[in-house]
């Protein structure tokens, strides 16, 4: 066969349309940047907000005292924690999106210090951790009457099986990761970009961080304290491993008092 007969059995390929809407690249401008923050902050930020003020609205209509713990099923404490997990998992559903956006802007996870911690990162963030607590616990002894306000929502020991540990623990790495990420890795990172002050984005950082807490009534002041150390620790270091660390520590902490206590 004739090198011209093959022609005829070679197939036609249709030509690639080209798509409706082609790719565009640009640099984001400072009003880009701006408005990416509002919205990032707006989706991350409202159903944590929404979820305290319904929670601070239970506790004033009842009376009844903060309990961090899912209770789906009242004689199944098995079931409560997967699904209390299950539940819970959308709390870092923004964290992936962020990281994207900061790293179509130059700031990839190594960037903002995701990266294996060193025993130095470990040591600053028990710190971290440890100052909080400290902190918390004189602020309690010296606003002992705020403590103990009904407008003040604590919670106590909570009564339920030690293996309720396994929820304590997987939450506390899920707000970490989220809260740290949201806060300090994108707001503090895109603040900067935008020409704030140092001054003025940890305030801003701080005052959104408190906000959420509002569950806990006029006791989010004690709250400050921890926002301060890991807020302050990134703005210098840029070291996102240290306030995720410290704040799974913290929570932790916290839980597993709780949890024994009961």
């Amino acid at each position: 066969m004739a090198p011209s007969d093959w022609q005829f059995w070679v197939p036609v390929l249709p030509q690639q349309p080209r798509p409706a809407a082609p790719v565009q690249y640009s640099e984001p401008s400072k009003r880009d940047l701006k408005l990416e923050t509002w919205l990032v902050m707006v989706a991350t930020l409202t159903p944590w907000l929404i979820s305290a003020v319904v929670v601070l609205g239970s506790h004033l209509a009842t009376g009844r005292s903060l309990n961090p713990l899912p209770t789906f099923d009242r004689h199944q404490p098995a079931v409560n924690i997967v699904l209390g997990l299950i539940s819970y998992v959308p709390t870092a559903v923004m964290v992936p999106l962020t990281l994207l956006l900061l790293a179509r802007t130059g700031q990839r996870p190594r960037d903002l210090g995701l990266t294996r911690a060193s025993w130095s990162d470990i040591g600053t963030a028990v710190g971290l951790a440890v100052a909080a607590l400290a902190a918390e616990f004189a602020l309690a002894i010296i606003l002992s009457p705020i403590a103990h306000s009904k407008l003040a929502n604590s919670t106590g020991p909570l009564h339920v099986p030690t293996y309720y540990i396994v929820f304590g623990l997987s939450q506390s790495l899920l707000t970490s990761i989220a809260e740290e990420t949201a806060l300090n890795g994108y707001l503090i990172t895109r603040l900067d970009q935008l020409g704030w002050s140092p001054a003025s984005a940890f305030w801003l950082s701080l005052a959104l961080r408190t906000s959420y807490h509002a569950y806990y009534g006029i006791g989010l002041i004690f709250t400050l304290p921890f926002g301060y150390f890991v807020t302050r620790s990134f703005q210098k270091h840029r070291k996102l491993s240290r306030p995720i660390l410290a704040h799974f520590l913290y929570d932790s902490t916290v839980f597993l008092v709780a949890i024994l206590a009961g």
